[in-house]
């Protein structure tokens, strides 16, 4: 599935971003900590340069603990990179937060008065990551608005802390072209990409054929089966019977049950669930370097006995 899903207002996120970032210290990347990979803009790391960058692996609280402490290790394998696991939403995080971000950014920065010169610090993620929601509780006040559709902040902001930091805040940018197709539908999974944007039952499929070989043991207890069905479809045909999603003669009503699968993951019902690990990244991108490579000698081996 190729997701192609670039509206107006992101590209002029990207050259807003693009704009502002010759005045920026930090980059805090804001990701969903059950997709980590998905949920990175490859076009950041153009946009960002050299400078250095946190992490906030964010709705850690959805996520497997075991493999976001993976994810941890991977992305600070890069230097000046930081990586912290965080629940936006939780009470109590912010001024926390707030103490980690300072300490990064005195470690980054060295020395330097951050009471003349606060931190530059720009927040960066994809749509409905959680940027507002941090925003705001940084903030310590409701300055973005919040809700579980992607896209909804259109605006840059701009918000000063108390530890010599200087936010700023910009819209959910992803990117012209999701290329890798898994990628694609953990974005999709998780609610990344607009329901508008997406056709349910193939992501569904997408998520039920991942539980079955991943979480088996959380569908036998979610879905109360006494034995795992067979394939994906069969588990959301098992899913719309026990959520009644039901047609004229009993016939299994797909969309509806794809759609309370969906909604079940995406608010932790399945409980903590992660769709990619690093092992499974790094396996997925040396299988595509292989592919590429066996093409590139297949063209080679044609061209050269003409």
């Amino acid at each position: 599935m190729a997701i192609q899903w670039y509206p107006g207002h992101m590209h002029k996120a990207r050259k807003k971003i693009k704009e502002s970032m010759p005045q920026i210290d930090i980059v805090i990347e804001v990701l969903d900590a059950r997709i980590p990979y998905s949920s990175e803009n490859p076009l950041l790391a153009d946009l960002r340069g050299n400078r250095p960058c946190i992490k906030l692996l964010n709705k850690s609280d959805l996520a497997d603990p075991v493999v976001t402490k993976l994810w941890q290790h991977y992305f600070e394998r890069e230097r000046d990179v930081k990586a912290i696991s965080i629940v936006a939403e939780k009470k109590g995080e912010a001024r926390q937060l707030i103490q980690k971000i300072s300490h990064v950014a005195k470690t980054m920065l060295g020395e330097r008065n951050f009471k003349l010169k606060p931190a530059r610090i720009m927040i960066v993620g994809i749509p409905n990551v959680g940027k507002s929601t941090l925003m705001n509780s940084l903030a310590g006040k409701a300055l973005a608005k919040v809700g579980n559709e992607p896209a909804i902040t259109k605006a840059q902001q701009n918000i000063r802390l108390a530890d010599g930091i200087a936010l700023s805040d910009t819209p959910g940018m992803l990117w012209p072209k999701v290329e890798d197709e898994d990628s694609g539908y953990r974005l999709a999974v998780t609610g990344a990409i607009k329901n508008t944007a997406i056709e349910f039952e193939d992501v569904a499929l997408y998520a039920a054929d991942y539980f079955l070989k991943y979480q088996p043991d959380a569908m036998l207890k979610r879905y109360k089966l006494k034995q795992l069905p067979k394939d994906g479809i069969t588990l959301l045909e098992e899913i719309g019977r026990r959520r009644g999603a039901l047609r004229t003669g009993g016939h299994v009503d797909l969309h509806k049950a794809s759609e309370a699968l969906l909604k079940e993951f995406r608010g932790g019902m399945l409980g903590r669930i992660s769709l990619e690990t690093p092992e499974m990244v790094e396996a997925a991108k040396a299988a595509r370097a292989a592919e590429s490579l066996a093409a590139e000698l297949g063209v080679v081996q044609k061209i050269e006995p003409s």
